[in-house]
């Protein structure tokens, strides 16, 4: 599938009626089975990815030249559309994150999201104005090169120790006024204020997965007015918390019953070969693209 048509259908499937779930890979196996699963688009986890390299999860860890060549080898493990998690755009000032967002479409990128955190304790998100600036920045260069670039704006507010959700909406309206295409802000307390952002604004909403909300259903989101469900870290950490549960198990107590769980080579190998042949033949997964 070719990159012009990855954009088109990604940008569609944040217009039709129902909602989507945006999986997040962390390697290039995890992107294979997921797209052999029957994911629609792929999403990269910046902080999935950095725990694979051994690295913690902080702003910065990662560079923009690793993370596009990890969003590379992303989209070499499938058809689908991918879309990149690029933090703060790997720059403070509009002009950086311009150039980043550039980056993201010449290596083929449907879409990318950018967040309004500084990664510096002291003052942990840009002044409104900037963060603008930035996705104003951002959308220009964007929608100068492909307008089917998917361009998610994120407000950082509710991870940073800042639970102010009037402010929140305002950033995310202001995003929305120059152009981004999604609109973003992870660790929403509760099903109250995702209703009331999704009311708020006139673009899509993501939702993150995994990030608080224990026992909102995907029919609530929904309902709510949440167009895509995103996983963000949460099936990295879903793997790496069997893993460490199982490897205490065996070197505290010598129980392996643990590993009883595991997937089998079969299903594994199957998946693998599933995905290869669906990126062969250049089809989707089932009823994959009605819009």
């Amino acid at each position: 599938m070719n990159v012009e048509l990855r954009r088109a259908r990604f940008s569609a499937l944040h217009f039709r009626k129902n909602t989507f779930v945006l999986p997040n890979p962390w390697d290039i196996g995890s992107a294979k089975m997921m797209t052999a699963l029957g994911a629609e688009a792929l999403g990269t986890t910046s902080a999935g990815y950095a725990f694979s390299q051994g690295r913690p999860s902080d702003l910065g860890e990662i560079g923009r030249e690793q993370a596009l060549t990890h969003a590379k080898q992303i989209l070499s493990a499938t058809y689908l559309p991918v879309s990149a998690d690029l933090e703060n755009g790997y720059g403070h000032t509009p002009e950086e994150v311009a150039t980043t967002v550039e980056r993201a479409i010449e290596i083929g990128l449907s879409g990318c999201t950018i967040e309004d955190a500084t990664g510096d304790p002291e003052k942990p998100l840009y002044d409104r104005s900037c963060a603008i600036e930035r996705i104003a920045a951002a959308s220009e260069r964007a929608k100068k090169l492909d307008v089917n670039f998917v361009l998610t704006a994120r407000s950082e507010n509710f991870l940073n120790g800042r639970p102010d959700l009037d402010d929140t909406v305002t950033r995310l309206i202001g995003y929305q006024s120059v152009g981004a295409d999604v609109l973003y802000a992870p660790g929403l307390p509760d099903l109250g204020s995702i209703t009331d952002v999704c009311q708020a604004v006139d673009k899509p909403v993501n939702v993150v997965a995994g990030i608080g909300l224990e026992g909102i259903s995907f029919g609530q989101l929904q309902k709510a007015g949440v167009k895509r469900i995103s996983t963000g870290s949460a099936l990295s950490r879903v793997a790496y918390g069997a893993m460490i549960t199982a490897t205490n198990r065996i070197l505290q107590s010598g129980s392996f019953e643990d590993l009883d769980q595991s997937a089998s080579f079969s299903s594994i190998d199957g998946l693998f070969r599933k995905a290869d042949l669906f990126a062969e033949h250049g089809r989707g997964i089932g009823s994959g693209w009605a819009c």
